[in-house]
């Protein structure tokens, strides 16, 4: 329930992001809403035969709830990404590739082909409700020689992006064409989606609310 500051805004629960990643503080930035962001320090194998939508909705809503154990009362927001290739064994995921080879391995694997970047979302309420929502961005490359993947690679260092993939920066250059109905979700959080969620919990970033601060001395801005 909402209680009345002294100006009659409603103050907010505090807004949550379980995120570590540079990418996804900025694009929520984007909406003017005050927030902070705390790593979600979970285990993100896939489980076996696990598909590539269930794993990144098994793991945007795993983050969520993780962080939501450690801070009450708060709107928590989990996101989760990987990319899938359709192979001639099945389905192949594509996470962050981490360093220089993987990278170079991975954009093989896109090369020519067509891959599809599932972009999970998970809110959970203060209490406890939940939304789980999986937006899908299908990305053509080009065939790329073994030239372009290294200048690629070297120019961008793209290793905390999923495929080594990175569509905001020079990594259009490797597409054909990428249809998606929140180009958002490719960079790592689906805004559009994210959006109606938080409007469904009082959160509007259209009309925001006055936040509550948390109360624990030294906690992060």
């Amino acid at each position: 329930m909402l209680s009345l500051c002294a100006d009659l805004r409603p103050i907010m629960p505090e807004l949550i992001l379980a995120s570590s990643s540079r990418y996804r503080r900025a694009l929520l930035g984007r909406l003017g809403l005050p927030f902070r962001a705390l790593a979600a320090d979970i285990d993100e194998s896939p489980l076996p035969g696990e598909a590539a939508e269930a794993l990144v909705e098994r793991l945007a809503a795993a983050k969520a709830a993780k962080v939501a154990a450690t801070v009450a009362g708060a709107i928590v927001i989990g996101s989760d990404q990987v990319a899938a290739v359709d192979g001639p064994t099945g389905e192949r995921i594509l996470g962050k590739p981490d360093d220089r080879s993987k990278a170079v391995a991975q954009l093989g694997v896109l090369s020519g082909r067509e891959a599809r970047f599932l972009t999970s979302l998970c809110v959970r309420d203060a209490d406890g409700g939940e939304q789980l929502a999986t937006e899908t961005t299908h990305v053509r490359f080009k065939n790329l020689c073994a030239a372009e993947i290294t200048s690629y690679i070297d120019r961008e260092q793209p290793f905390d992006c999923c495929g080594a993939f990175r569509s905001e920066g020079l990594g259009v250059a490797l597409t054909q064409r990428i249809e998606a109905a929140d180009p958002n979700a490719l960079i790592g959080l689906p805004l559009i989606r994210l959006c109606a969620m938080l409007r469904r919990v009082g959160q509007d970033p259209l009309v925001p609310q006055q936040a509550i601060v948390p109360s624990t001395p030294g906690a992060p801005a």
